[in-house]
């Protein structure tokens, strides 16, 4: 008996259509097909195996970055910055971790904390 991966993350969404529009052209996420649930969501391929799973419903209370975020490995914190930007976000970082991997941390657009991080040098 073992955990073979993580399959997905679920966020509540209160304006699905606004979320869909962060994720797909702020993030690059690309949306694939959701069962015909009887509430509205959305989900979307991170990675190669793992989702993302939007649930039509306002979230309960924001998220502090230390308690509950979602973390998204990066290749360039400064290409990721500069699109950031151009996108008029308020964002904080890069930064780098005592590791030495970089951090950049957002919010969607229900207040929901993504950290977009690089790997710790070898």
């Amino acid at each position: 008996m073992k955990i073979i991966a993580l399959n997905h993350v679920g966020l509540h969404a209160s304006d699905v259509p606004a979320s869909v529009r962060f994720y797909t052209t702020v993030l690059g996420l690309r949306e694939i097909p959701r069962p015909a649930f009887d509430f509205p969501g959305a989900w979307f391929r991170l990675g190669i195996d793992q989702e993302l799973h939007l649930i039509g419903r306002a979230p309960v209370e924001p998220s502090s970055p230390r308690e509950r975020h979602t973390a998204l490995l990066i290749d360039d914190p400064q290409a990721w910055s500069a699109h950031l930007t151009s996108h008029g976000l308020e964002f904080y970082g890069p930064k780098p971790r005592p590791d030495g991997a970089i951090q950049i941390f957002l919010r969607d657009p229900d207040g929901h904390v993504i950290e977009l991080c690089t790997a710790p040098p070898v």
